[in-house]
This record gives C-alpha cells, sequence and structure tokens, in this order.
C-alpha cells in the first residue's frame, strides 16, 4: 500500500532529522573528545619548515575562533532570512506563487506557509554543510596530523639527547618532544586549515544563495559588491593565517577547495529540489 503525502512527507523529515542529529555528534566526537587518534607525523631536525615563531594562542590571533565561528553563524542565518522575507513580500500579491508553493511541495495534504518552508530548508542545509564541513576538515587534520609552521616552538626538542648531527636526520615518535602535550597536539592538526574552510564555505553558499535567489530588479551592482566582499573576506581569513605562522600555504588551499566543493555541492541539490 503506499504512503499518503501527509505520511510520506513525514517520514522524510523524520529521516532528514536523523542524519542532521548523525552528523552534529559525528562533529562532536571529532571536536571535543579523543576517539580519533591523530596520526604522528616525524621532522627533520631544524626543519625550516617548521621553525616559525610560536603566534600564541588562537584567541590572540587577528582573526579569533570567536569572531569567526560567530560571524560562519549569525551572517547566514541573517541574510537567508532577511532574503527570504524580502523575496516573500514582493512575490506575495502575485497568488500563483503561494499556490505553486504548496502545490508542488506539500501534495496539497498539509499547508506550511512559504516563507516558513523556505527559509528553515535554505537554514537546514546550511547548518548542514557546516558540519559537514567540520567533519571533513577534522578527518583531514587526525589522518595527516601535518605540522604547523611554529611546531617545533612548541615540540621544543632536545636534539642533544635525539643525536641530530645533521639537518636530514628524520625524528620521529611523540617522545621526542618536550613542550605542553595540548599544544603539540593542536599544532599537529593543521591540514586542511578549519578557518580557510569554514570562512569560504559561508562565503560561497551565500555567494550562489543571494545570486540564483534574490533577483529584484535594482541589484544588478549591489549582488556583486556584496558576494566579492564575502569572498574578500574568506580570502583574507586565509592570508591571516599563513601571515600568523598558523597555517602552511597547502593547509588554506586545501581548506578552501573543501569548503568550496561543500558549497557548491549543496547549492546544487537546493537547485536540484527546486526544480522538482
Amino acid at each position: 500500500m503506499p504512503l499518503q503525502p501527509a505520511a510520506f512527507i513525514s517520514s522524510m523529515l523524520y529521516f532528514q532529522m536523523v542524519i542532521m542529529a548523525g552528523t552534529v555528534m559525528l562533529a562532536y566526537y571529532f571536536e571535543y573528545t579523543d576517539t580519533f587518534t591523530v596520526n604522528v607525523q616525524g621532522f627533520f631536525c631544524h626543519d625550516s619548515a617548521y621553525r616559525k615563531p610560536y603566534p600564541g594562542p588562537e584567541d590572540s590571533s587577528a582573526v579569533p575562533p570567536v569572531l569567526l565561528y560567530s560571524l560562519a553563524a549569525g551572517v547566514p542565518v541573517l541574510v537567508i532570512i532577511v532574503g527570504e522575507t524580502a523575496v516573500f513580500c514582493l512575490q506575495l500579491a502575485t497568488r500563483d506563487f503561494e499556490n505553486q508553493e504548496k502545490t508542488i511541495l506539500t501534495g496539497d495534504c498539509c499547508y506550511v506557509n512559504p516563507l516558513v518552508r523556505r527559509t528553515v530548508r535554505f537554514l537546514g542545509i546550511y547548518t548542514f554543510g557546516l558540519f559537514a564541513t567540520d567533519i571533513f576538515v577534522n578527518a583531514g587534520q587526525v589522518v595527516t596530523g601535518n605540522l604547523a609552521p611554529h611546531f617545533l616552538a612548541l615540540c621544543k626538542p632536545n636534539y642533544t639527547a635525539l643525536g641530530c648531527q645533521q639537518y636530514t636526520q628524520f625524528i620521529s615518535g611523540e617522545e621526542a618532544c618536550t613542550g605542553n602535550p595540548d599544544l603539540i597536539m593542536r599544532a599537529r592538526k593543521t591540514f586542511p586549515s578549519k578557518e580557510a574552510a569554514l570562512s569560504v564555505y559561508a562565503a560561497m553558499y551565500l555567494t550562489m544563495y543571494i545570486t540564483n535567489t534574490i533577483k529584484a530588479k535594482g541589484t544588478r551592482l549591489a549582488k556583486p559588491v556584496l558576494c566579492l566582499g564575502l569572498m574578500c573576506l574568506a580570502f583574507l581569513t586565509g592570508l591571516n593565517r599563513v601571515a600568523e605562522y598558523r597555517n602552511h600555504w597547502s593547509d588554506v588551499i586545501a581548506g578552501f577547495l573543501v569548503g568550496i566543493s561543500i558549497a557548491v555541492f549543496l547549492n546544487h541539490i537546493t537547485a536540484f529540489a527546486e526544480v522538482t
């Protein structure tokens, strides 16, 4: 017996909630637990790639985590709510808009206000992508264990005890370091750059949302300026990570690729949902 429209919609909503909950839980385990062991990568004696000075804790950065996460979580929510409200108000006079949304997306089994439905959908997809980006980045950091440019400043290896007579001598093992274990562990998790990935994901998702959704007259100049401004902020975030010796160029570029890929993929899914 086929599912009724209302039962089918309820099943899909439940399935999506399960996926979202699983994504959040996996991001939590990556971020706040030791469930996944970080790969211990070795280094050469006096390796110049890892001899940069320690720039201090993340809170002392020009783009501290609190600021980055607040912008990545708050700005898209504000833009989407304002954008959907503006689109709804502009099209409210056209009854075809409301009837089409109701018929195509709810099958006349239950009515959901188009403003609420579209806002929740875009915010839900963005939130899912944000956690997915965090998972991909954390997975990459755990698997690679890539060392930060300032790693040796935190590791504080005893070169005499290690017998470092030549620069080409390779040192491996956690016992090679004598510094703070927590700081050393953070310095082993740099590839890809989480800050670069999250910032460019937020900027790219908003750029595509603004470009594809807001089509009102008089926005031909405003949209490019806003979109380029968002991308510029994400790019500057990556540059800041390199300038402060917190990440290598390769870390930042990999983070950009992860964030852009997830944003483009989710935008494609959203566009497909609109068409179907």
